[in-house]
């Protein structure tokens, strides 16, 4: 093609899109955006882009999430005006709070009609403003390819996010001379290059470690985004300093590892909490001290200096000023130090942390995570570990309530392997996620964890699983409840269970997978646990299975809202529970 052609708008996006490498689009049609999905056609015939059809706009930024988590590239999203738009919107705040990068590209009405109140027209540039990392409005055709290729470097560029391109409909139609513009091509004032780290902060994080006795590594979803998995592991290691990770930082080590503490905060491990609350070093890795990981704030990490590590500088003492703040790719900042360690040939006291080992190792064998066993009923943790165990290199995703943080304790999983509403907490999340999570990652295995409450929120999107044939395997935690919500209401609330009972509506959940052709198997005892997670597993194509488990379990350990990580209940409680094999 030459360097010039007079095409659609349309056409102008598409190409833009495909000459950025993308690969996939989610999606759903509609009036406003039809000029696009018309175009749309005939890359598809060419086999140029695929399109998957979602049952739902949410569905779909949901499974555009979920593949931008899985692959670490960009997800894209098609909706149209009105009310496809602003079903974006609850997919666009998930992917902005765990920064996920998504372009979400949505119809519009015809220029001259923007502000009219036409049929479908909605301002989903302003209601989007605060929820995303930035969004355009395409006025004028000949800005389209540029737009693309800045929605591109801005998605990605530092901390990643999605950003919304608004494309009126007669955008779309309109002819022009087309010039591609690639995203390597880019500069935009506004964002600045990342910088090294200088040499003055790594001799002085050295100082703290050398002078540290108790130092921690607590790990977020910044590491996780910037692919640091081997070099958090080599600090680690070189330091022998003991690691714990956030929701989104899961992943980032093995849990298995003698190192790892597993997650830390409102339902982390016990020796994760007891652990912060007395190191004298905190090192925080791409984590932003959230509420829930934190508990109540002045007395997180109250006896630490802080380290803080972060792409994002407006993160860097928002929360807990630290000694040493370095801002840039955690990555990138680990990869310097650790050369700066070679290079200097760095002193090591190997056993500068054992006796703080020896004591993580005490509380790890006094308050284990222990899986609850009886003769008959089922629980969610038994049900999780197994399949941890039988699918090790799997790739999970959760919704959101109990079933998300028992599979958090009891799921180890893989570099990017582990797709979670964490910083939102959107329940429905996690069946459409596991279809881009499949989609990206075609002949991988692909494990949707649920509720039977959060399933009901997106069970529509089994429609696209069986259209594609996608051999996702679903577990249905079923306990008859919004889970946590009826734990928060028996804790706090002197066991007022208002409306959180799901058990009159519910649907017969075999039933409902045979209908879309799909695989239902149903367990309510241990009897043939192993046998039928094994079944489960194996089967080619897509199948769900509904687990009914013990109706009022609780999650255990739980700090509760306003106290200190150290004081968690429900480790008692939780452990003259246990069953032990």
């Amino acid at each position: 093609m030459s360097s010039f052609k007079v095409v659609t708008g349309a056409f102008a996006l598409i190409d833009s899109l495909v000459k950025h490498d993308v690969s996939y689009i989610f999606g759903y049609p509609g009036g406003a955006i039809l000029p696009i999905y018309d175009e749309l056609f005939f890359w598809e015939q060419n086999n140029l882009v695929k399109h998957i059809l979602c049952r739902h706009e949410q569905g779909a930024v949901h499974a555009a999430d979920g593949y931008a988590r899985s692959t670490g590239q960009v997800g894209v999203c098609f909706a149209t005006s009105g009310p496809g738009a602003t079903n974006l919107v609850t997919g666009i705040a998930t992917a902005q709070m765990d920064s996920i990068p998504l372009i979400l590209v949505t119809g519009q009405v015809a220029r001259p009609f923007i502000g009219t109140d036409a049929f479908q027209e909605v301002d989903i540039f302003g209601i989007t403003l605060p929820i995303v990392k930035h969004s355009y409005v395409v006025r004028d055709v000949r800005d389209m390819s540029r737009i693309v290729a800045e929605a591109v470097y801005l998605s990605t560029h530092g901390r990643p996010g999605p950003v919304l391109i608004d494309v009126p409909k007669d955008v779309g139609l309109e002819k022009f001379s087309y010039h591609f513009v690639s995203s390597k091509n880019i500069s935009l004032p506004g964002c600045k290059p990342l910088l090294s780290p200088k040499k003055k902060h790594f001799v002085h994080l050295l100082e703290l470690i050398q002078q540290s006795s108790q130092p921690l590594l607590y790990v977020g979803g910044g590491a996780i985004s910037s692919n640091a998995s081997s070099e958090v592991e080599k600090l680690a290691l070189k330091f022998q300093i003991p690691v714990t990770t956030t929701l989104m930082g899961k992943g980032i080590i093995n849990e298995g590892h003698d190192l790892s503490l597993g997650m830390l905060g409102m339902h982390g491990t016990a020796y994760a909490n007891f652990a912060v609350s007395e190191c004298d070093l905190l090192i925080a890795l791409g984590a932003r001290f959230d509420d829930r990981v934190t508990g109540k704030l002045d007395e997180f990490a109250c006896n630490a200096q802080v380290v803080h590590i972060d792409i994002d500088p407006a993160e860097v003492g928002k929360h807990r000023v630290p000694r040493i703040a370095m801002v840039g790719d955690i990555k990138h900042i680990l990869s310097e130090l650790l050369l700066y360690l070679d290079l200097n040939n760095f002193f090591v006291n190997s056993e500068q942390t054992n006796s703080w080992k020896q004591r993580i190792l005490f509380w790890k064998k006094q308050y284990p995570l222990l899986v609850p066993k009886s003769v008959d009923l089922l629980s969610a943790q038994e049900i999780l570990y197994n399949i941890s165990q039988i699918e090790s290199s799997a790739y999970f995703t959760t919704d959101v309530g109990q079933h998300q943080m028992w599979a958090a304790q009891f799921i180890n999983v893989l570099p990017r392997h582990w797709m979670s509403s964490s910083g939102l907490g959107t329940m429905g999340y996690g069946l459409p996620a596991a279809i881009g999570v499949q989609i990206a990652n075609i002949s991988a295995k692909v494990i949707c964890i649920s509720g039977d409450a959060s399933f009901q929120m997106n069970l529509q999107e089994l429609g696209t699983i069986a259209q594609y044939n996608l051999p996702i395997k679903i577990v249905i935690i079923n306990n008859k409840w919004q889970g946590m919500v009826r734990q928060w209401q028996e804790a706090f609330y002197g066991e007022r269970y208002s409306h959180s009972n799901m058990e009159k509506g519910a649907p017969d959940f075999v039933k409902l997978a045979q209908s879309f052709n799909i695989l239902g198997l149903e367990i309510d005892s241990r009897k043939n646990l192993n046998k039928t997670l094994h079944l489960f597993c194996d089967y080619q194509g897509p199948v769900i299975l509904n687990c009914k488990v013990k109706e009022k379990d609780n999650c255990y350990p739980m700090v509760a809202p306003g106290k200190s990580n150290s004081q968690m209940i429900g480790i008692t409680k939780q452990l003259s529970s246990i069953v032990k094999n």
